[in-house]
């Protein structure tokens, strides 16, 4: 029969994933858009498939290059999925520079922004925890906005254990950056919390 996906996710795994079903015979429509329409076949064959770069992975090694105010080369990249990551990155004031597949970022000082997270290609849930700590080093006072998951700021209790100066308002984190944070026990609620935390 056929399934038909409404308001489906734009990231792009979702796409890299119906991509991979086609080249193992799925019959997929609409990866990409917000309808997905799929016709089930009788059986699925083997194939030979190069999956993306994980960009959540990709930024946390962005994000840790700049909270350590150091110099780092990542790839390989596909910087259209990782966009407003990077344009955040560059408005704290990291330097971000493409060779090939290969992105290389240094930075030395960072300082306040804002960001809210999106749906895909807004910016990602995944790294709002560790971006919240690179904030929390930053010269000023940035607003952090979690649009997507309830319970997506348990990671501020611990980054205070750590001297991070936030404060929590519903949704909302206002984060007054501290020159640095310290060791302290903290427990990580989930991968990206934990990722926040080291």
């Amino acid at each position: 029969g056929e399934t038909v996906i409404d308001n489906a996710a734009l990231e792009p795994e979702v796409i890299d994933l119906a991509g991979l079903l086609s080249a193992m015979g799925a019959r997929i429509r609409g990866a990409g858009t917000t309808t997905i329409t799929i016709e089930g076949v009788e059986r699925l064959h083997g194939a030979d498939y190069a999956v993306i770069p994980d960009r959540i992975e990709a930024g946390t090694f962005l994000l840790a290059a700049a909270i350590t105010r150091s110099r780092l080369r990542v790839g390989p990249v596909i910087p259209e999925h990782l966009g407003a990551v990077l344009t955040k990155l560059e408005d704290v004031g990291c330097k971000l520079t493409m060779d090939g597949s290969t992105l290389e970022i240094s930075a030395d000082e960072i300082r306040a922004v804002d960001l809210r997270t999106q749906p895909f290609p807004g910016f990602p849930t995944d790294l709002q925890a560790p971006f919240m700590s690179l904030l929390a080093t930053a010269q000023g006072t940035s607003i952090i906005t979690e649009n997507i998951f309830e319970n997506r700021l348990q990671h501020v209790a611990e980054l205070q254990r750590m001297g991070a100066a936030i404060r929590l308002q519903g949704n909302t984190a206002f984060i007054e950056g501290v020159p640095r944070l310290s060791g302290a026990p903290v427990q990580g609620s989930d991968l990206r919390a934990s990722a926040a935390m080291v």
